[in-house]
């Protein structure tokens, strides 16, 4: 019996792992890099508020203790946010790059009227963020 339960584990987070797609091994290490940070700053907010209210400011402790949480949970999602920001954009640096540099396209795009120019900007612009081996783009010739 005990044998089953010890091979089912690993079926299960097989099952788990597809299911929900958590093979994309770089994404978790992000999210889980994010929450580190974020649960580390917010125990150092929490601890320095309760310090700060209890010993400096000699406040009753249940009141510096609620008003410490009240504040901590408050800064959750802002701090979450930003920090989520910051990993993502080191961890995801191609994702990153490649919004930039289609924007960037975009912006010379309006600005275009030549055909042959558009098309040339385009292939430098897939050939700096994908880096393919062939670039070629086909337009239909207006008669």
């Amino acid at each position: 019996m005990a044998g089953i339960g010890i091979a089912a584990l690993p079926i299960g987070i097989g099952v788990g792992i597809l299911k929900y797609r958590l093979y994309e091994i770089d994404r978790i290490i992000s999210r889980t890099l994010a929450y580190a940070l974020v649960t580390g700053l917010l125990i150092g907010v929490y601890a320095g508020l309760v310090l700060l209210a209890t010993h400096v400011l000699e406040v009753s402790s249940p009141v510096a203790v609620a008003a410490s949480t009240l504040i901590a949970a408050a800064l959750f999602n802002p701090l979450r946010r930003r920090v989520q920001q910051l990993v993502d954009r080191r961890f995801n640096r191609a994702r990153y790059d490649a919004e930039l540099t289609v924007t960037a396209f975009a912006a010379r795009l309006m600005d275009a009227v030549d055909l042959d120019t558009v098309r040339d900007d385009l292939a430098g612009v897939v050939n700096h963020a994908l880096e393919p081996t062939h670039v070629s783009v086909w337009s239909r010739q207006r008669d």
